[in-house]
Protein backbone atom coordinates (compact mmCIF):
# COMPACT_ATOMS: atom_id res chain seq x y z
CA UNK A 1 0.00 0.00 0.00
CA UNK A 2 1.56 3.27 -1.13
CA UNK A 3 0.31 5.23 1.91
CA UNK A 4 2.07 2.82 4.24
CA UNK A 5 5.22 2.83 2.14
CA UNK A 6 5.26 6.63 2.02
CA UNK A 7 4.76 7.05 5.77
CA UNK A 8 7.08 4.21 6.69
CA UNK A 9 9.76 5.42 4.29
CA UNK A 10 9.90 8.73 6.13
CA UNK A 11 10.48 6.83 9.37
CA UNK A 12 13.91 5.82 8.09
CA UNK A 13 14.74 9.49 7.65
CA UNK A 14 13.62 10.28 11.18
CA UNK A 15 15.89 7.65 12.67
CA UNK A 16 18.73 10.09 12.08
CA UNK A 17 16.87 12.45 14.43
CA UNK A 18 16.98 9.80 17.16
CA UNK A 19 13.37 8.72 16.64
CA UNK A 20 12.90 4.92 16.69
CA UNK A 21 10.05 2.94 15.19
CA UNK A 22 7.87 3.11 18.29
CA UNK A 23 8.38 6.85 18.71
CA UNK A 24 7.51 7.38 15.06
CA UNK A 25 4.21 5.50 15.23
CA UNK A 26 3.34 7.46 18.38
CA UNK A 27 4.08 10.88 16.84
CA UNK A 28 2.23 9.84 13.70
CA UNK A 29 -0.77 8.94 15.85
CA UNK A 30 -0.95 12.41 17.42
CA UNK A 31 -0.71 14.20 14.11
CA UNK A 32 -3.02 11.86 12.21
CA UNK A 33 -5.71 12.23 14.86
CA UNK A 34 -5.54 16.04 14.64
CA UNK A 35 -5.77 15.90 10.85
CA UNK A 36 -8.84 13.64 11.02
CA UNK A 37 -10.37 15.86 13.70
CA UNK A 38 -10.13 18.82 11.34
CA UNK A 39 -11.63 16.87 8.44
CA UNK A 40 -14.50 15.56 10.59
CA UNK A 41 -15.04 18.87 12.43
CA UNK A 42 -14.47 17.25 15.81
CA UNK A 43 -14.27 19.62 18.81
CA UNK A 44 -10.60 20.42 19.35
CA UNK A 45 -9.46 23.54 21.26
CA UNK A 46 -8.87 26.10 18.50
CA UNK A 47 -5.40 27.05 19.69
CA UNK A 48 -4.24 23.44 19.43
CA UNK A 49 -5.85 22.12 16.26
CA UNK A 50 -4.34 20.92 12.99
CA UNK A 51 -4.37 24.38 11.42
CA UNK A 52 -2.35 25.78 14.33
CA UNK A 53 0.42 23.30 13.53
CA UNK A 54 0.25 23.63 9.76
CA UNK A 55 0.76 27.41 9.86
CA UNK A 56 3.94 27.31 11.96
CA UNK A 57 7.53 26.33 11.25
CA UNK A 58 10.98 26.33 12.85
CA UNK A 59 11.40 26.44 16.62
CA UNK A 60 7.98 28.09 16.93
CA UNK A 61 6.47 24.88 15.52
CA UNK A 62 8.40 22.68 17.95
CA UNK A 63 7.40 24.80 20.93
CA UNK A 64 3.75 24.89 19.87
CA UNK A 65 3.70 21.13 19.24
CA UNK A 66 5.00 20.49 22.76
CA UNK A 67 2.33 22.75 24.23
CA UNK A 68 -0.37 21.12 22.07
CA UNK A 69 0.48 17.66 23.41
CA UNK A 70 0.43 18.92 26.99
CA UNK A 71 -2.90 20.71 26.69
CA UNK A 72 -4.74 17.96 24.79
CA UNK A 73 -3.55 15.37 27.31
CA UNK A 74 -5.63 17.23 29.91
CA UNK A 75 -8.85 16.83 27.93
CA UNK A 76 -11.45 14.17 28.74
CA UNK A 77 -12.78 11.29 26.66
CA UNK A 78 -11.11 9.94 23.54
CA UNK A 79 -9.07 13.12 23.06
CA UNK A 80 -7.50 12.81 26.50
CA UNK A 81 -6.96 9.08 25.95
CA UNK A 82 -5.04 9.62 22.71
CA UNK A 83 -2.83 12.37 24.17
CA UNK A 84 -2.43 11.12 27.77
CA UNK A 85 1.21 11.46 28.78
CA UNK A 86 2.14 12.54 25.24
CA UNK A 87 5.66 13.88 24.65
CA UNK A 88 7.34 15.16 21.52
CA UNK A 89 10.29 13.13 20.23
CA UNK A 90 11.36 15.65 17.59
CA UNK A 91 14.64 17.51 17.89
CA UNK A 92 14.70 19.04 14.40
CA UNK A 93 11.71 21.23 13.44
CA UNK A 94 12.26 20.48 9.74
CA UNK A 95 11.42 16.80 10.37
CA UNK A 96 8.22 17.65 12.22
CA UNK A 97 7.24 20.03 9.41
CA UNK A 98 7.91 17.34 6.80
CA UNK A 99 5.70 14.80 8.58
CA UNK A 100 2.90 17.35 8.92
CA UNK A 101 3.15 18.02 5.19
CA UNK A 102 3.11 14.29 4.38
CA UNK A 103 -0.06 13.74 6.40
CA UNK A 104 -1.63 16.89 4.95
CA UNK A 105 -1.31 15.51 1.41
CA UNK A 106 -4.07 12.96 2.03
CA UNK A 107 -7.74 13.54 2.77
CA UNK A 108 -7.96 10.80 5.38
CA UNK A 109 -11.67 11.18 6.16
CA UNK A 110 -12.58 10.47 2.54
CA UNK A 111 -10.63 7.21 2.46
CA UNK A 112 -12.56 3.98 2.76
CA UNK A 113 -12.65 2.68 6.36
CA UNK A 114 -10.80 -0.47 5.33
CA UNK A 115 -8.11 1.56 3.58
CA UNK A 116 -7.53 3.81 6.60
CA UNK A 117 -7.54 0.88 8.96
CA UNK A 118 -5.24 -1.21 6.79
CA UNK A 119 -2.81 1.69 6.44
CA UNK A 120 -2.46 2.05 10.20
CA UNK A 121 -2.46 -1.71 10.77
CA UNK A 122 0.27 -1.97 8.16
CA UNK A 123 2.40 0.47 10.13
CA UNK A 124 1.73 -1.39 13.39
CA UNK A 125 2.71 -4.65 11.73
CA UNK A 126 5.98 -3.16 10.49
CA UNK A 127 6.61 -1.74 13.95
CA UNK A 128 6.02 -5.15 15.56
CA UNK A 129 8.38 -6.83 13.09
CA UNK A 130 11.17 -4.26 13.29
CA UNK A 131 11.16 -3.09 16.92
CA UNK A 132 12.55 -5.64 19.36
CA UNK A 133 9.96 -6.57 21.97
CA UNK A 134 7.05 -4.89 20.16
CA UNK A 135 5.71 -8.21 18.88
CA UNK A 136 4.19 -9.02 22.26
CA UNK A 137 1.52 -6.42 21.54
CA UNK A 138 0.72 -7.72 18.06
CA UNK A 139 -1.15 -10.94 17.21
CA UNK A 140 -0.88 -12.03 13.54
CA UNK A 141 -4.05 -10.96 11.73
CA UNK A 142 -4.66 -14.28 9.89
CA UNK A 143 -4.79 -16.00 13.29
CA UNK A 144 -7.17 -13.38 14.68
CA UNK A 145 -9.51 -13.73 11.71
CA UNK A 146 -9.57 -17.53 12.02
CA UNK A 147 -10.38 -17.35 15.74
CA UNK A 148 -13.12 -14.79 15.19
CA UNK A 149 -14.68 -16.87 12.39
CA UNK A 150 -14.98 -19.73 14.88
CA UNK A 151 -16.34 -17.73 17.82
CA UNK A 152 -18.74 -15.60 15.72
CA UNK A 153 -19.22 -12.64 18.14
CA UNK A 154 -22.59 -11.38 16.89
CA UNK A 155 -23.89 -8.31 18.73
CA UNK A 156 -27.44 -9.18 17.62
CA UNK A 157 -27.48 -12.05 20.15
CA UNK A 158 -28.32 -9.68 23.01
CA UNK A 159 -29.06 -5.95 23.50
CA UNK A 160 -26.04 -5.60 25.78
CA UNK A 161 -23.72 -7.96 23.89
CA UNK A 162 -20.07 -7.23 24.68
CA UNK A 163 -16.66 -8.21 23.32
CA UNK A 164 -13.59 -7.75 25.52
CA UNK A 165 -9.83 -8.30 25.44
CA UNK A 166 -8.14 -7.99 28.87
CA UNK A 167 -4.68 -7.76 27.25
CA UNK A 168 -5.64 -5.90 24.10
CA UNK A 169 -2.29 -4.66 22.76
CA UNK A 170 -3.02 -2.61 19.65
CA UNK A 171 -6.66 -3.77 19.50
CA UNK A 172 -6.39 -6.45 16.83
CA UNK A 173 -8.94 -8.86 18.30
CA UNK A 174 -11.54 -6.13 18.82
CA UNK A 175 -11.15 -4.90 15.27
CA UNK A 176 -11.23 -8.47 13.97
CA UNK A 177 -14.54 -9.04 15.78
CA UNK A 178 -16.06 -5.90 14.28
CA UNK A 179 -14.81 -6.72 10.78
CA UNK A 180 -16.27 -10.24 11.03
CA UNK A 181 -19.69 -8.82 11.93
CA UNK A 182 -19.68 -6.46 8.95
CA UNK A 183 -18.69 -9.28 6.60
CA UNK A 184 -21.17 -11.75 8.10
CA UNK A 185 -24.08 -9.29 7.75
CA UNK A 186 -22.93 -7.65 4.53
CA UNK A 187 -23.05 -4.41 6.48
CA UNK A 188 -26.84 -4.72 6.77
CA UNK A 189 -27.33 -3.78 10.40
CA UNK A 190 -30.15 -1.80 11.97
CA UNK A 191 -29.38 1.77 12.92
CA UNK A 192 -29.45 0.76 16.59
CA UNK A 193 -26.99 -2.10 16.00
CA UNK A 194 -24.73 0.21 14.00
CA UNK A 195 -24.66 2.65 16.91
CA UNK A 196 -23.94 -0.15 19.39
CA UNK A 197 -21.19 -1.46 17.15
CA UNK A 198 -19.58 1.96 16.96
CA UNK A 199 -19.81 2.66 20.68
CA UNK A 200 -20.43 0.41 23.66
CA UNK A 201 -19.71 -3.12 22.39
CA UNK A 202 -15.92 -3.42 22.16
CA UNK A 203 -13.61 -2.89 25.11
CA UNK A 204 -10.16 -3.83 26.32
CA UNK A 205 -7.53 -3.21 28.95
CA UNK A 206 -3.86 -2.47 28.31
CA UNK A 207 -1.04 -2.21 30.82
CA UNK A 208 1.27 -0.02 28.68
CA UNK A 209 0.09 3.57 28.20
CA UNK A 210 1.75 3.98 24.80
CA UNK A 211 0.19 0.76 23.50
CA UNK A 212 -3.24 1.80 24.80
CA UNK A 213 -2.86 4.96 22.73
CA UNK A 214 -2.17 2.90 19.60
CA UNK A 215 -5.22 0.74 20.31
CA UNK A 216 -7.49 3.77 20.69
CA UNK A 217 -6.24 5.20 17.41
CA UNK A 218 -6.47 1.88 15.61
CA UNK A 219 -10.09 1.46 16.67
CA UNK A 220 -10.88 5.08 15.80
CA UNK A 221 -9.56 4.63 12.27
CA UNK A 222 -11.88 1.63 11.97
CA UNK A 223 -14.70 3.95 13.13
CA UNK A 224 -15.04 2.27 16.52
CA UNK A 225 -14.91 4.30 19.71
CA UNK A 226 -13.90 1.45 21.98
CA UNK A 227 -13.38 1.65 25.72
CA UNK A 228 -9.70 0.85 26.25
CA UNK A 229 -8.95 0.98 29.96
CA UNK A 230 -5.45 1.69 31.18
CA UNK A 231 -4.31 -0.72 33.85
CA UNK A 232 -3.41 -4.25 34.90
CA UNK A 233 -6.25 -6.74 34.39
CA UNK A 234 -4.74 -9.27 36.77
CA UNK A 235 -3.89 -6.92 39.65
CA UNK A 236 -6.98 -4.72 39.40
CA UNK A 237 -9.69 -7.16 38.34
CA UNK A 238 -12.86 -6.08 36.55
CA UNK A 239 -16.41 -5.69 37.88
CA UNK A 240 -17.92 -5.89 34.38
CA UNK A 241 -18.98 -9.16 32.69
CA UNK A 242 -18.70 -9.95 29.00
CA UNK A 243 -20.34 -12.23 26.40
CA UNK A 244 -17.18 -12.89 24.43
CA UNK A 245 -13.50 -12.66 25.30
CA UNK A 246 -10.75 -12.86 22.70
CA UNK A 247 -7.22 -12.48 23.98
CA UNK A 248 -3.53 -13.24 23.62
CA UNK A 249 -2.03 -12.57 27.07
CA UNK A 250 1.69 -11.76 27.27
CA UNK A 251 3.97 -14.82 27.26
CA UNK A 252 7.02 -15.55 29.39
CA UNK A 253 7.93 -15.06 33.03
CA UNK A 254 8.91 -11.37 32.85
CA UNK A 255 7.15 -9.48 35.60
CA UNK A 256 6.16 -12.65 37.43
CA UNK A 257 6.84 -13.11 41.11
CA UNK A 258 3.84 -11.52 42.82
CA UNK A 259 0.71 -13.52 43.57
CA UNK A 260 -2.42 -11.39 42.89
CA UNK A 261 -4.55 -10.75 45.94
CA UNK A 262 -7.84 -11.66 44.28
CA UNK A 263 -10.66 -13.35 46.19
CA UNK A 264 -12.08 -14.63 42.90
CA UNK A 265 -8.86 -16.57 42.12
CA UNK A 266 -9.09 -20.13 43.39
CA UNK A 267 -5.47 -21.01 42.61
CA UNK A 268 -2.73 -18.81 44.11
CA UNK A 269 0.08 -18.55 41.57
CA UNK A 270 2.51 -16.00 40.14
CA UNK A 271 2.19 -17.45 36.63
CA UNK A 272 0.73 -14.72 34.41
CA UNK A 273 -0.91 -17.03 31.88
CA UNK A 274 -2.59 -19.13 34.58
CA UNK A 275 -3.86 -15.98 36.23
CA UNK A 276 -5.23 -14.70 32.93
CA UNK A 277 -7.18 -17.96 32.58
CA UNK A 278 -8.68 -17.41 36.04
CA UNK A 279 -9.42 -13.76 35.20
CA UNK A 280 -11.21 -14.69 31.98
CA UNK A 281 -13.25 -17.32 33.81
CA UNK A 282 -14.34 -14.63 36.29
CA UNK A 283 -15.30 -11.90 33.80
CA UNK A 284 -17.18 -14.13 31.35
CA UNK A 285 -20.94 -14.03 31.69
CA UNK A 286 -22.63 -17.41 32.30
CA UNK A 287 -22.82 -18.98 28.85
CA UNK A 288 -20.13 -16.59 27.61
CA UNK A 289 -17.43 -17.91 25.30
CA UNK A 290 -13.72 -17.27 25.05
CA UNK A 291 -10.68 -17.96 22.91
CA UNK A 292 -7.22 -17.58 24.47
CA UNK A 293 -3.78 -17.91 22.92
CA UNK A 294 -1.60 -19.85 25.36
CA UNK A 295 1.99 -21.11 25.25
CA UNK A 296 2.68 -24.86 25.35
CA UNK A 297 3.88 -24.88 28.96
CA UNK A 298 0.42 -23.86 30.21
CA UNK A 299 -0.91 -27.16 28.87
CA UNK A 300 1.55 -29.42 30.66
CA UNK A 301 2.83 -27.61 33.78
CA UNK A 302 2.16 -29.43 37.05
CA UNK A 303 1.13 -28.02 40.45
CA UNK A 304 -0.66 -24.70 39.86
CA UNK A 305 -0.85 -25.38 36.13
CA UNK A 306 -2.70 -28.65 36.67
CA UNK A 307 -4.94 -27.02 39.31
CA UNK A 308 -5.99 -24.24 36.93
CA UNK A 309 -6.66 -26.71 34.09
CA UNK A 310 -8.82 -28.79 36.42
CA UNK A 311 -10.68 -25.65 37.51
CA UNK A 312 -11.19 -24.62 33.89
CA UNK A 313 -12.61 -28.02 32.92
CA UNK A 314 -14.81 -28.05 36.02
CA UNK A 315 -16.39 -24.63 35.50
CA UNK A 316 -16.17 -24.34 31.72
CA UNK A 317 -16.71 -26.43 28.63
CA UNK A 318 -13.19 -26.56 27.19
CA UNK A 319 -14.26 -27.95 23.85
CA UNK A 320 -11.37 -27.18 21.46
CA UNK A 321 -7.59 -26.77 21.49
CA UNK A 322 -5.76 -25.67 18.35
CA UNK A 323 -2.03 -26.48 18.25
CA UNK A 324 -0.56 -23.62 16.21
CA UNK A 325 2.15 -24.05 13.55
CA UNK A 326 5.78 -23.55 14.52
CA UNK A 327 6.73 -19.94 13.81
CA UNK A 328 3.16 -18.58 14.00
CA UNK A 329 4.48 -15.41 15.66
CA UNK A 330 7.33 -14.92 13.16
CA UNK A 331 8.86 -12.37 12.88
CA UNK A 332 7.51 -10.92 16.15
CA UNK A 333 8.31 -13.81 18.54
CA UNK A 334 9.58 -16.61 16.30
CA UNK A 335 10.55 -19.13 18.99
CA UNK A 336 7.17 -19.29 20.73
CA UNK A 337 5.10 -22.47 20.47
CA UNK A 338 1.47 -21.73 21.22
CA UNK A 339 -2.12 -22.96 21.15
CA UNK A 340 -5.61 -21.52 21.15
CA UNK A 341 -8.02 -22.74 23.84
CA UNK A 342 -11.75 -22.31 23.10
CA UNK A 343 -14.17 -22.63 26.01
CA UNK A 344 -17.64 -21.72 27.25
CA UNK A 345 -18.50 -20.80 30.84
CA UNK A 346 -21.18 -22.56 32.83
CA UNK A 347 -20.99 -26.25 32.09
CA UNK A 348 -18.25 -28.82 32.82
CA UNK A 349 -16.00 -30.27 30.16
CA UNK A 350 -17.07 -33.69 28.90
CA UNK A 351 -14.73 -33.92 25.94
CA UNK A 352 -11.93 -31.91 24.35
CA UNK A 353 -11.24 -31.86 20.63
CA UNK A 354 -7.60 -31.22 19.71
CA UNK A 355 -6.65 -30.03 16.23
CA UNK A 356 -2.95 -30.51 15.43
CA UNK A 357 -1.92 -27.77 13.01
CA UNK A 358 1.74 -28.17 13.93
CA UNK A 359 3.04 -31.67 13.23
CA UNK A 360 4.16 -32.08 9.59
CA UNK A 361 2.88 -28.58 8.78
CA UNK A 362 5.12 -26.13 6.93
CA UNK A 363 6.89 -23.89 9.40
CA UNK A 364 6.02 -20.18 9.26
CA UNK A 365 9.02 -18.09 8.20
CA UNK A 366 9.62 -14.65 6.71
CA UNK A 367 9.76 -16.33 3.31
CA UNK A 368 6.70 -18.45 4.05
CA UNK A 369 4.44 -16.14 6.08
CA UNK A 370 1.29 -17.01 7.97
CA UNK A 371 -1.78 -16.72 5.72
CA UNK A 372 -5.48 -17.54 5.94
CA UNK A 373 -4.79 -20.77 4.02
CA UNK A 374 -3.16 -22.28 7.11
CA UNK A 375 -6.50 -22.18 8.94
CA UNK A 376 -8.98 -23.12 6.20
CA UNK A 377 -9.32 -26.78 7.22
CA UNK A 378 -9.39 -25.99 10.94
CA UNK A 379 -12.21 -23.44 10.57
CA UNK A 380 -14.20 -25.96 8.52
CA UNK A 381 -13.57 -28.69 11.10
CA UNK A 382 -14.53 -26.36 13.97
CA UNK A 383 -18.02 -26.21 12.57
CA UNK A 384 -20.72 -23.61 11.93
CA UNK A 385 -21.53 -22.87 15.59
CA UNK A 386 -19.63 -20.61 17.97
CA UNK A 387 -19.75 -23.44 20.54
CA UNK A 388 -19.76 -26.83 18.80
CA UNK A 389 -22.51 -29.26 19.74
CA UNK A 390 -21.94 -32.99 20.35
CA UNK A 391 -22.16 -34.84 17.07
CA UNK A 392 -21.20 -31.79 14.97
CA UNK A 393 -17.72 -33.13 14.38
CA UNK A 394 -16.01 -36.17 13.00
CA UNK A 395 -12.47 -37.22 13.85
CA UNK A 396 -9.83 -36.92 11.15
CA UNK A 397 -6.09 -37.25 10.84
CA UNK A 398 -5.58 -33.88 12.52
CA UNK A 399 -8.70 -33.65 14.69
CA UNK A 400 -9.09 -36.05 17.61
CA UNK A 401 -11.59 -36.25 20.45
CA UNK A 402 -10.52 -36.97 24.02
CA UNK A 403 -12.99 -37.71 26.78
CA UNK A 404 -12.71 -36.07 30.19
CA UNK A 405 -11.75 -39.45 31.60
CA UNK A 406 -8.94 -39.89 29.07
CA UNK A 407 -7.58 -36.47 29.99
CA UNK A 408 -7.83 -37.28 33.67
CA UNK A 409 -5.85 -40.46 33.02
CA UNK A 410 -3.12 -38.19 31.61
CA UNK A 411 -2.99 -36.34 34.95
CA UNK A 412 -4.89 -33.51 33.20
CA UNK A 413 -1.98 -32.83 30.84
CA UNK A 414 -3.48 -31.16 27.76
CA UNK A 415 -0.30 -31.09 25.68
CA UNK A 416 -1.70 -33.83 23.45
CA UNK A 417 -0.31 -34.97 20.10
CA UNK A 418 -0.49 -38.24 18.21
CA UNK A 419 0.91 -37.68 14.69
CA UNK A 420 4.40 -38.95 13.97
CA UNK A 421 6.79 -36.09 13.18
CA UNK A 422 8.16 -37.07 9.76
CA UNK A 423 11.01 -34.56 10.00
CA UNK A 424 12.60 -36.64 12.76
CA UNK A 425 13.12 -39.50 10.29
CA UNK A 426 14.86 -37.28 7.75
CA UNK A 427 18.40 -36.31 8.74
CA UNK A 428 18.29 -33.59 6.09
CA UNK A 429 15.21 -32.04 7.66
CA UNK A 430 16.07 -31.82 11.33
CA UNK A 431 14.63 -28.96 13.42
CA UNK A 432 16.24 -25.56 12.91
CA UNK A 433 18.50 -24.28 15.73
CA UNK A 434 16.00 -21.52 16.60
CA UNK A 435 13.26 -24.17 16.95
CA UNK A 436 15.41 -26.14 19.35
CA UNK A 437 16.12 -22.94 21.27
CA UNK A 438 12.38 -22.18 21.39
CA UNK A 439 11.70 -25.67 22.76
CA UNK A 440 14.40 -25.19 25.39
CA UNK A 441 12.95 -21.80 26.37
CA UNK A 442 9.51 -23.37 26.82
CA UNK A 443 10.94 -26.03 29.12
CA UNK A 444 13.01 -23.48 31.04
CA UNK A 445 10.01 -21.21 31.54
CA UNK A 446 8.06 -24.18 32.89
CA UNK A 447 10.93 -24.85 35.30
CA UNK A 448 11.02 -21.17 36.33
CA UNK A 449 7.28 -21.23 36.95
CA UNK A 450 7.75 -24.29 39.16
CA UNK A 451 10.48 -22.51 41.12
CA UNK A 452 8.25 -19.45 41.51
CA UNK A 453 5.49 -21.69 42.86
CA UNK A 454 7.94 -23.22 45.32
CA UNK A 455 9.05 -19.77 46.45
CA UNK A 456 5.42 -18.80 47.07
CA UNK A 457 4.81 -21.96 49.11
CA UNK A 458 7.98 -21.45 51.17
CA UNK A 459 7.13 -17.80 51.70
CA UNK A 460 3.66 -18.71 52.97
CA UNK A 461 5.10 -21.34 55.32
CA UNK A 462 7.57 -18.84 56.75
CA UNK A 463 4.85 -16.26 57.33
CA UNK A 464 2.79 -18.90 59.17
CA UNK A 465 5.83 -19.88 61.29
CA UNK A 466 6.35 -16.26 62.30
Amino acid sequence: MDIVQKLWGFCNTLRHDGINYGDYIEQLTYLLFLKLAEEKSLPIPANYNWASLRERSGTALLDHYNETLRQLGRESGLLGGIFAGALSRFREPVNLKKLISLIDETEWATLDVDLKGEAYEGLLQKFAAEQKGAGQYFTPRPLIRAIVRCLRPDIREAPDFSVHDPACGTGGFLIGAAEWLLQATGGRLSREDQQRMRRGTYSGRELVLETRRLALMNLYLHEIEGDIYYGDSIAEGDSRRYNTILTNPPFGTKGAGDVPQREDFTVATSNKQLNFIQHVMTVLKPGGRAAMVLPDNVLFEENAGRDVRQLLMQDCQLHTILRLPVGTFTPYSPGVKANVAFFRKGRPTEEVWVYDLRTNVDKVTKGHPLTADYFTDFVAAYGPHHTPHPGDRQESERLHRFSRQEIQNRNDNLDIFWLKDESLDDTNDLPEPEDLVGEAVTQLEAALDALNELAVILGNERSVER
